[in-house]
């Protein structure tokens, strides 16, 4: 084994919740980023400032895997580590359990342990350092891509971008109302839940089906089945999806930010056609 300072398992371990919560600060630069790539899509500014967020969402994407392959060397080392600890122990053990009548023996046998040179036990950093470039030399672009925070900025992405496609241009404007009254009615059905046939406000996409719930209506389902050791089916009709899970559900923020974008404008109408309805009623009086 290489020489220089060793580390304990004891520092393993500690090693390890750092690194674990270098991954939930991670985690939460990643939702930022998608929250702020969401933000300028609803401003209808999605060119360049999406792409470089994009670009940081991978840069997010390439430390979590360096992070991820860090943790899985570590344990892998201390795994291997306590496997031939164990065995050392065993070894020792056969042996005071031979001695254990003979007072003399048994205190030579627990010198001996006391005094196990530490050259026989393993390089703890060295088995660390040759797993961990063993996992790195396996690296390749598509990891990135396929990092699960990655891909659900993608799909908001894509999903913001359809609720809020932005209508440009002035050719046959009678029809292009018409289309777009007809997307916002679709809009609006999607808005609904499917278990409480009201508008979500917390909606949660479920990642096998890609259909939609209101998250407190389908977490009490899955409760509920769980309970009675039942599978939970996609209440969307239609859908054959029949073992949906807590841990499938995903936040739809940008279904979310549709609806309440569509609230705001009828309220804004509401305001709008109340005021005139005022003032109409204030001339004419």
């Amino acid at each position: 084994m290489p020489g220089g300072a060793r580390i304990s398992l004891n520092f393993m371990d500690s090693s390890l919740s750092s690194l674990k919560n270098c991954q939930s600060y991670i985690n939460t630069g990643m939702d930022i980023a998608t929250h702020v790539a969401l933000d300028l899509v609803e401003n209808f500014n999605d060119a360049e400032d999406v792409k470089s967020i994009e670009n940081v969402m991978l840069e997010y994407a390439a430390m979590d895997r360096e992070l991820n392959h860090y943790v899985e060397a570590i344990e892998e080392t201390v795994n291997q580590t306590c496997v031939l600890t164990l065995t050392v122990h065993e070894k020792y053990f056969k042996i005071l359990k031979k001695t254990l009548c003979t007072p003399d023996k048994l205190k030579t046998s627990l010198l001996n342990i006391k005094r196990e040179n530490p050259e026989n036990m393993p390089d703890l950093k060295y088995l660390v350092k040759e797993k961990f470039t063993a996992l790195e030399s396996k690296n390749s672009d598509s990891d990135l891509q396929r990092n699960e925070k990655y891909l659900y900025f993608q799909d908001q992405l894509k999903e913001m971008r359809k609720q809020f496609r932005h209508q440009s241009g002035d050719d046959n404007e009678a029809i292009e109302q018409i289309d777009e009254d007809i997307v916002v009615t679709q809009s609006q059905m999607n808005f609904i839940c499917p278990i409480t046939q009201m508008e979500m406000k917390r909606p949660v996409r479920n990642k096998v089906c890609g259909h939609t719930y209101e998250e407190d209506a389908i977490l009490k389902i899955i409760q509920t089945r769980k309970q009675q050791k039942k599978k939970v089916r996609c209440p969307k009709i239609g859908c054959s999806h029949a073992d949906v899970k807590g841990s499938d559900l995903v936040p739809d923020e940008a279904l979310k930010r549709a609806i309440d974008s569509q609230n705001k404008q009828s309220w804004s109408t509401l305001e709008k056609s109340a005021g005139y309805d005022a003032a109409t009623k204030e001339i004419c009086c």
